[in-house]
């Protein structure tokens, strides 16, 4: 099974309630390992490295897409929380490619006026990389870089796991 196939299916499965990650966290980046490097593109068309970002701040990552139901869920959690923890953490956005396009990412992103860096991953490498078993899928890093926290659905703890890399 190919990865997009991978992710429309953990989506549809986290659309009708089963979940894809256990709190035994089954599937996703293991906690404690180092945030790896990935090829993203920037809104501009510009080629990224999330690696970059990583071990510079305390960071947070949204696997998410326009069309998830989760993602829309979460949307007012993260904004709030970016308001009240984006001087001091890093939020990054990473569309997932399934079934979307920069054009569209961009689009969505200027509707909604997301103040937050947001990239599109038109490699796949990011989900690859972070092991994303379904969009809505958070990972906080530590200031040096060592993922603390993954998370899948649109009801996350997100606060809790902020308030432990500050």
């Amino acid at each position: 099974m190919n990865l997009k196939t991978a992710a429309a299916i953990s989506c549809f499965a986290l659309a009708v309630g089963y979940p894809a990650v256990s709190p035994a966290q089954e599937s996703g980046i293991a906690v404690g390992t180092k945030g790896p490097s990935a090829r993203v593109q920037g809104l501009d068309g510009k080629t990224r490295d999330i690696g970059a970002y990583v071990g510079k701040s305390p960071m947070l990552i949204e696997f998410w897409a326009f069309w998830c139901p989760n993602c829309k869920e979460l949307e007012p959690t993260l904004l709030k929380l970016q308001t009240k923890y984006g001087s001091k953490v890093k939020f990054l956005g990473v569309a997932v490619s399934v079934n979307e396009s920069l054009e569209r990412v961009k689009t969505f992103t200027a509707r909604h006026g997301y103040r937050h860096e947001t990239v599109f991953d038109a490699f796949g490498e990011a989900t690859e990389a972070y092991d994303v078993p379904a969009t809505s899928y958070v990972v906080i890093l530590d200031r040096t870089g060592k993922v603390v926290y993954t998370g899948l659905g649109g009801k996350q703890d997100l606060e809790t796991a902020i308030k432990r890399v500050l």
